[in-house]
C-alpha cells in the first residue's frame, strides 16, 4: 500500500507542527498528507463526544472522509493525571473551559496539583491515530509516553502541556525543552504514528 503513486491523504488538522510529524512518520512512496486549507476547502467543525481518543479520532477521519471522498487521517490525543483520575484525559483542549488557550489549561492543572507530592504527581500523554482509506475501512493506533507533571512551566517547544510535563526518558528536561526531532523520538504521537505505519505498511 505504501507503494501506491500519487496517494493524497488528507490530515484533519490546522496544526502545522503536528503535520509536519505525521509527513515525517508516514513517509511512503507517493503519498503527500495535505490539510482542508492546502486545497482550498473550509474544513469541518467536529464536535469530540466520543468517550476515548480513538473514538473521536475516529469522528474526525469519517467528517473528512465523509466531505473529502478521499483517504484521510486524524488524531486525539491528552494527557491523563493518576492523582487527578485521569483527568482531563478526552477533554485536555477543553480542560479550563471551551476556547481555553494551553496557559489557561496549565494553569488549571497546577492548581489541580497544588501540594501534590512529587512521587504522586505521574501522568501520561496518549495519543490515538485513525486512518480511512478511499473506501472508508478503517484503521487505527495507539501510542503512549509515561512522564510526571512538573510544578512550574518550562522550555519554549512544542503546545499543550508539554511546558509541565517531564518524560521518563529525558533526565528531567519538559517536553517543551525538546528538539523536534527528540520530541517526535519519544512522544505519544511519534509511537501512535510509528504503529499506523506498521500497520498500513502490511496492507
Amino acid at each position: 500500500m505504501g507503494d501506491d503513486p500519487g496517494h493524497r491523504v488528507i490530515v484533519a488538522t490546522k496544526n502545522r507542527g503536528k503535520l509536519d510529524e505525521i509527513r515525517c512518520a508516514l513517509s511512503f512512496p507517493g503519498w503527500e498528507f495535505v490539510t482542508a486549507e492546502d486545497v482550498g476547502i473550509e474544513p469541518p467543525e467536529v464536535e469530540e463526544t466520543g468517550e476515548t481518543f480513538v473514538d473521536n479520532a475516529l469522528l474526525k477521519a469519517g467528517a473528512y472522509h465523509r466531505l473529502f471522498g478521499l483517504p484521510t487521517l486524524a488524531d486525539d490525543s491528552g494527557l491523563m493525571v493518576d492523582a487527578l483520575g485521569g483527568e482531563p484525559g478526552v477533554r485536555s483542549a477543553r480542560y479550563a473551559g471551551e476556547g481555553a488557550a494551553d496557559a489557561d489549561n496549565n494553569a488549571k492543572l497546577l492548581t489541580a496539583l497544588a501540594g501534590t507530592p512529587a512521587q504522586e504527581r505521574r501522568a501520561r500523554f496518549e495519543c490515538a491515530v485513525a486512518y480511512v482509506d478511499g473506501l472508508g475501512a478503517e484503521t487505527t493506533a495507539r501510542g503512549t509516553c509515561e512522564g510526571a507533571i512538573g510544578t512550574a512551566p518550562r522550555g519554549s517547544g512544542g503546545f499543550g502541556y508539554d511546558p509541565l510535563f517531564l518524560p521518563d526518558a529525558t533526565g528531567g528536561r519538559t517536553m517543551a525543552e525538546l528538539s523536534a526531532d527528540e520530541k517526535n523520538a519519544i512522544s505519544h504521537r511519534g509511537h501512535a504514528l510509528r504503529a499506523l505505519a506498521e500497520a498500513l505498511g502490511g496492507l
